[in-house]
């Protein structure tokens, strides 16, 4: 058990968008391997999309909507990627892959470097205490200077920059990287459409002076310069997240990708014993446990099928075993598992704590509930963020509002949006609360394709949520610029409110009136504000 479990390496792909994110997660499942041919984001010049970006809708903007499990062998390590979406609006999905992980790779544009999106989800790796190895991406193109980045990284987020690869020639300029560790350059060259490995040279110190000498030195003299300041890395530090290992390349060109993937096998930290809700550590070797960060439906339009991503905690798991659902309290048969590679996937017979876990057709299951086999866990909930933005939804076809509700249903189960409703607009006009307006988009789209329900939006003009209770229900109902709805997935009654001034006289109004901020866990109010 603990050498399987010491074999794992789970972490999480996380950026502002346009970093280069899905590139690299390409990139990373090529040079295991994985796969024969790097996919672009585009799909441009005659090549496949990539694995992780799947949905129809993913390809045409070119963004990532939604997160993505890719599991392969690398060495002799089992490599568990989760790609995140980069947008904004889609940062509940990315905070809820966070949780499922044991390290995250912080991927920056050497041309943009610390971008906000970037920083608020680092806010929570530095707040869950995740390790983050950070790769300076586009060093093909245009940037900025290397030091300059670090010193940005070090003033803005706190972390200690401990370089483990340097760009041997200016950003734009890109010849390879001189190798810390072996004090040689991996020389760099661009396969043709980039659709496989970059090739690589090794050169010792004396072949890289010959053949690149000024670009070799200045590199070799900014290293030292480092090394004056201790930047050197440190394990114990990396593993307390106080320090971030410091890798250059190119994800496009695949160049500087198998630096990164030794780095995340020779010193990623393996999975490690998860605290439950009471703050107890749940060890490695305990029997089966695990908790469900992500549902996604309709991955196989052949099957209409909707799957649950069970993160491993403790223990072997084996298909067919029966567990305990914590929620309910009730046996769980696990008999429809299956490993995930983006929307491929196949049988799986065993896992181990690091491992992600597709339950197909697990209805019973939601999104933060335990499953687990011999004493009793439960890991804490994932909370909902805060929606700030409200539509009512109707299906323009009426014949069809039965697949409009189970349509909704599934978006609502999946965390898409949530879900709201009154009795004043009954069940044919749902109220759809999201974190931006993107996922709007991504809602009516699916329910049109994947459903075949036309629908229309109509905005609201609400900007808040707060949560009350029966009696503020009622001295609610009849106040301007105030409405209270039911959240279909906990029945919690949420006051949707015009603004923070409208808020602020209603608190001043009524100062016994129940009106609670939605967020209940500190470590992703960095991304949900």
């Amino acid at each position: 058990m603990a050498g399987q479990a010491a074999r794992r390496r789970t972490f999480a792909v996380i950026s502002h968008p346009d970093a280069g994110k899905s590139t690299l997660t390409e990139a990373l499942a090529l040079h295991a391997r994985a796969i024969g041919e790097a996919g672009a984001v585009h799909g441009k010049a005659g090549r496949n999309a990539t694995v992780s970006d799947w949905m129809a809708i993913e390809r045409q903007r070119g963004i990532s909507i939604s997160s993505t499990a890719l599991q392969f062998a690398y060495r002799d390590a089992v490599i568990n990627l989760l790609d995140t979406p980069g947008h904004a609006d889609f940062s509940e999905d990315t905070y809820r892959v966070l949780t499922a992980v044991d390290c995250a790779v912080m991927l920056l544009d050497a041309a943009k470097g610390l971008e906000p999106q970037t920083l608020k989800l680092f806010e929570v790796c530095r707040h869950r205490r995740v390790p983050v190895i950070t790769f300076i991406n586009k060093w093909d193109r245009p940037g900025h200077e290397p030091l300059a980045l670090l010193d940005e990284i070090e003033r803005r987020i706190g972390l200690k920059c401990t370089p483990l690869t340097w760009p041997v020639g200016i950003a734009g300029q890109f010849h390879g990287v001189v190798d810390r560790r072996t004090g040689g350059m991996v020389r760099f060259e661009r396969s043709p459409g980039g659709a496989t490995a970059a090739i690589e040279e090794h050169l010792a110190p004396a072949g890289a002076a010959e053949r690149f000498g000024p670009d070799w030195h200045r590199a070799v003299e900014e290293l030292d310069l480092l090394t004056l300041t201790g930047a050197d890395h440190d394990e114990a530090a990396f593993n307390a997240a106080t320090t971030t290992p410091v890798l250059f390349g190119a994800a496009v060109a695949n160049a500087g990708v198998r630096q990164l993937l030794d780095v995340l096998v020779e010193h990623a930290p393996p999975p490690r014993p998860r605290p439950d809700t009471d703050g107890q550590a749940r060890a490695i070797d305990a029997p089966f446990s695990g908790f469900v960060f992500k549902i996604q439906a309709n991955m196989n339009p052949s099957h209409r099928d909707q799957i649950a991503f069970v993160r491993v905690c403790s223990g072997r798991f084996e298909r067919g075993m029966v567990v305990t659902h914590a929620t309910t309290g009730r046996p769980f048969a696990t008999k429809y598992a299956q490993q995930v590679f983006g929307r491929d996937r196949e049988t799986l017979d065993e896992a181990y704590p690091g491992d992600v876990v597709g339950l197909v057709n697990a209805t019973a299951l939601a999104i933060g509930d335990t499953l687990h086999a011999g004493p009793v866990v439960s890991y804490p909930p994932l909370p909902s963020f805060a929606p700030e933005h409200f539509a009512v939804l109707r299906a323009t076809d009426s014949s069809k509002f039965k697949r409009f509700r189970r349509g909704i249903e599934q978006l609502d189960a999946e965390g898409i949006v949530q879900v709201l409703r009154s009795n004043a607009r009954g069940d044919q006009a749902p109220v759809l609360a999201a974190v931006g307006p993107m996922q709007f988009e991504v809602a009516t789209y699916r329910l049109t394709v994947e459903f075949g329900v036309p629908t229309e939006l109509e905005h609201l003009p609400y900007r808040m949520a707060r949560r009350t209770d029966p009696a503020g229900r009622d001295t609610l109902q009849t106040e301007r610029g105030v409405e209270v709805l039911t959240r279909d997935r906990d029945n919690a009654l949420l006051a949707l409110v015009l603004d923070k001034w409208r808020l602020r006289a209603l608190v001043s109004e009524y100062p016994r009136l129940v009106l609670e901020p939605l967020l209940a866990d500190a470590s992703y109010e960095a991304v949900a504000t």
